[in-house]
């Protein structure tokens, strides 16, 4: 019996409440059941049961992966971050289809997966709301559906949600300038949005808004760029115009970054430091060198496709995380938005992508 038709009754049982957060991948479960302890096996000379082989080899699944198209870096890094970690594992197939921002193209991708009877799916959604229905039938089919950065509209499109923290990127962000500005209460603060629209630019805004009212500052300079190096040198060249004098500056995406630091060099513009957003390595080096305005950036994972496919892999074997004393995989797991400055950066540097 396959690994999806074991889960079926269970994927059409899935509770609509969302779980507490689960911020622990790395720890060890076992495929198999465990089996039962005595209190003399379960204390180890530290006092913890003795963790179990996450990687050892099980019986084989399939996954499938969709997201949408790798025309920026961050996305592109998604993708080949979800490759390179089912590679990791020999009992993981991976079927990827060719990342597209068409949602009914997307849609078609997961009815195939569906029809192919694949033993999970991890999706990045163009669209959450878009995607949610044929994802809740992905669901019924007894297909566990693991949902990447952009959230379905109904709980019951997904056994299991990986995020990032929007939020938690505009607090990182808004507490280091407090760090460097707090004791500046007129010092002028300048935010460069993705797009204005989203929610997810909306929730980092927010989170920006409200770490910087911790120390008495506020954003006196916003613009709105689209996540291209093209808007986000055109946004910033307005800004600098309308703005003769800023002490720090909050781009909320790397990407649309090379186009900031591109029309800043333009203006011959260096009285402020910037602050970067999602952790790009063309950042990062920028970061290092010393003797640009870039002065720190908010990982934003690039890595949320690649614990998608291992939790994807867990949830299929029907395997716990070891790490976390509750049995079974979290319902919802949420990454830390750090901040890289020239402390850290040679700690996430290598992991980075480019831009």
């Amino acid at each position: 019996m396959s690994a999806r038709m074991k889960n079926r009754r269970r994927m059409l049982a899935v509770p609509a409440a969302l779980a507490a957060s689960a911020l622990l991948l790395t720890g060890c479960v076992s495929n198999e059941p465990a089996e039962e302890e005595t209190e003399s096996d379960s204390m180890s000379e530290e006092g913890a049961a003795p963790a179990s082989d996450n990687d050892a080899p099980g019986e084989e699944v399939v996954i499938g992966f969709s997201a949408p198209a790798a025309d920026h870096g961050w996305m592109g890094a998604i993708t080949s971050a979800a490759e390179a970690e089912a590679e990791n594992y020999e009992d993981v197939e991976l079927r990827v289809a060719e990342g597209t921002n068409d949602v009914n193209v997307q849609i078609s991708q997961i009815e195939g997966f569906i029809a192919d009877g694949v033993d999970a799916i991890v999706l990045l959604p163009f669209d959450g709301a878009a995607l949610t229905d044929v994802a809740i039938q992905a669901m019924e089919a007894g297909i566990p559906v693991i949902n990447v950065d952009r959230e379905f509209s109904d709980p019951f499109a997904a056994r299991t949600t990986v995020l990032g923290d929007n939020y938690g990127m505009g607090v990182s962000a808004g507490q280091y300038i407090c760090e460097q500005l707090g004791d500046q209460p007129d010092a002028v603060v300048a935010e460069i949005q993705g797009i204005a629209s989203l929610p997810l630019t909306q929730d980092r805004s927010q989170g920006f808004e409200d770490a910087l009212g911790e120390c008495g500052l506020d954003v006196d300079n916003q613009v709105s760029a689209d996540f291209t190096v093209q808007s986000g040198e055109s946004v910033t060249a307005s800004l600098l115009q309308a703005a003769p004098e800023i002490d720090a500056i909050w781009n909320h995406d790397d990407d649309q970054g090379v186009g900031v630091l591109q029309a800043i060099e333009n203006a011959g513009r260096d009285e402020f430091f910037l602050v970067g957003g999602a952790g790009s390595a063309n950042m990062m080096r920028e970061i290092q060198s010393g003797d640009s305005v870039v002065q720190a950036t908010v990982i934003y994972p690039s890595t949320q496709a690649a614990d998608g496919i291992k939790l994807a892999r867990l949830v299929a074997h029907e395997a716990s995380m070891s790490d976390l004393a509750s049995s079974n995989v979290p319902r919802t797991v949420q990454l830390y938005a750090p901040v890289v400055t020239t402390d850290n950066v040679d700690q996430y540097l290598s992991s980075a992508f480019e831009s």
